[in-house]
């Protein structure tokens, strides 16, 4: 008689992007069927995974650090006569330092990288045997996803869906084509299949995820390559799935059907996530962008027309070598000229292996810090008044989750904001017109106007 396989927790924490989400996501789906539910931290596991960045130094080192607290906590459940914990440490991190992981912290028992997470069932049964194989970086994202589970885990009504991986840009400050590898697609079919898997579920909004995902270019259904674009109007066939975005976008992949695309279908969000990284042509030419500010404007502006409500969010570094006040005031001027919704900024990091770690004109620490602030503050404003903007409109929120008081839900608009209303905690799942009273730097809140005429009984 055969019976069920013991309990067995497992904890993953996600560093870093998206991406790295997902990765976490198909990791759990993976380790399911050898018997493994999620715990609620390290210190309940019997599988420790984190699934690392590796695109700022303090990443990698926060890594480390948590590495340290993960041998402590192991020595104590062994203290406690507890089974002892495996640690895995996944991801990009894992892809770039493979062995010196081990050399550096030796409580890690195996490493993964991005590419190769679906040979965890493998690998922990070969430590089982003690056959000793420990670390797995292959470049194969098509043996990796053929290798996935069918069927995910869908924990609410909003997923991200991987449907390209790799960079083959090449930008000078950037280890994503060393981690990750060259450009690749996901076959069309195989992305519509986890799609329609995913709103069988209750899922109604995509994310679609890439290094460069404007980039797609998979084997469509009858053989020939897919567009982003094709591939986004076949998603909104399927019935239930109401939203769809997709992030990251670099802006030499833009091609006319996708900027149709924003016109012409109503299901794809008008909010887009398009990093520039300066607003200097120097800086741009030095970071091997291949593009320049005037450019990036223009497409801006081609997006806007076909558009109208279209809301950008953008990436950029700060104290870039070689990166002077003139320079940096050409980010100023261009972050003044795009008007963004959201943006991301950080300081330069150097990593090691990149051609701009050994650039000359690296910019005091302090120097950097201050002009960062100064760009933080010009799009905090920024992030504010578009928020403000949204007050007296009635905007329709898919809502997520309960809120922290009694009946508040809290949802997302379609520029990506949250939302919290009263009296909602019963509409997860659904798409409702709320009304927007109030914005504060990072919110709105606001009253449903109508939830049965949008979700009905």
């Amino acid at each position: 008689m055969t019976g069920a396989l013991p309990a067995r927790r497992l904890f993953i924490k996600t560093y870093g992007c998206q991406m790295n989400v997902y990765d976490s996501e198909r990791m759990a789906d993976v380790l399911r069927p050898l018997g493994y539910g999620l715990a609620d931290g390290p210190e309940d596991a019997d599988l420790v995974v984190l699934n690392t960045c590796h695109i700022r130094e303090k990443a990698a080192e926060k890594v480390y650090s948590e590495l340290g607290r993960l041998k402590a906590l192991r020595e104590a459940r062994l203290e406690q006569g507890l089974p002892r914990s495996t640690i895995v440490v996944a991801g990009c991190v894992a892809q770039a330092e493979g062995e010196e992981i081990m050399r550096r912290q030796p409580a890690v028992d195996m490493v993964v990288g991005p590419q190769a997470y679906h040979q965890l069932p493998e690998l922990i049964a070969r430590a089982g045997r003690q056959l000793g194989e420990r670390v797995a970086a292959e470049f194969e994202p098509n043996a990796k996803f053929d290798a996935l589970p069918k069927t995910r885990e869908a924990t609410g009504p909003t997923a991200f869906l991987t449907i390209q991986e790799g960079c083959d840009k090449f930008c000078t400050f950037c280890v994503v084509p060393y981690t990750r590898g060259a450009e690749w697609s996901r076959p069309a079919e195989a992305v519509l299949a986890e799609a329609r898997a995913l709103a069988e579920r209750g899922v109604r909004e995509v994310t679609l995820l890439g290094q460069n995902v404007n980039a797609y270019a998979g084997e469509g259904v009858g053989g020939e390559p897919w567009s982003l674009a094709r591939l986004a109007f076949a998603l909104a066939e399927i019935p239930g799935l109401d939203r769809i975005r997709y992030t990251t976008s670099h802006p030499n992949d833009f091609s006319e059907d996708l900027i149709a695309a924003h016109r012409d279908l109503p299901q794809l969000m008008p909010y887009l996530h398009l990093p520039v990284q300066s607003g200097s042509d120097k800086i741009l030419r030095a970071m091997n962008r291949k593009h320049g500010s005037a450019a990036y404007i223009a497409l801006i502006e081609r997006l806007r027309e076909a558009r109208p409500d279209l809301a950008l969010s953008g990436d950029f570094i700060v104290g870039f070598p070689g990166e002077t006040d003139r320079d940096f005031e050409a980010t100023m001027e261009l972050v003044r000229r795009v008007n963004y919704a959201s943006a991301f900024s950080f300081l330069y990091s150097a990593r090691p292996g990149t051609p701009a770690a050994a650039m000359p004109g690296q910019v005091e620490q302090g120097v950097a810090e201050e002009r960062l602030q100064a760009l933080q503050a010009l799009l905090r404003d920024q992030q504010q008044a578009f928020g403000e903007i949204q007050v007296g409109k009635t905007l329709p929120v898919l809502f997520e989750k309960p809120g922290r008081r009694p009946g508040q839900g809290v949802g997302r608009s379609p520029y990506l904001q949250s939302v919290f209303a009263e009296d909602a905690d019963r509409l997860m799942g659904q798409i409702v017109e709320v009304r927007i009273d109030a914005a504060t730097p990072n919110a709105l809140s606001g009253t449903v106007v109508d939830a049965r005429a949008l979700c009905p009984a």
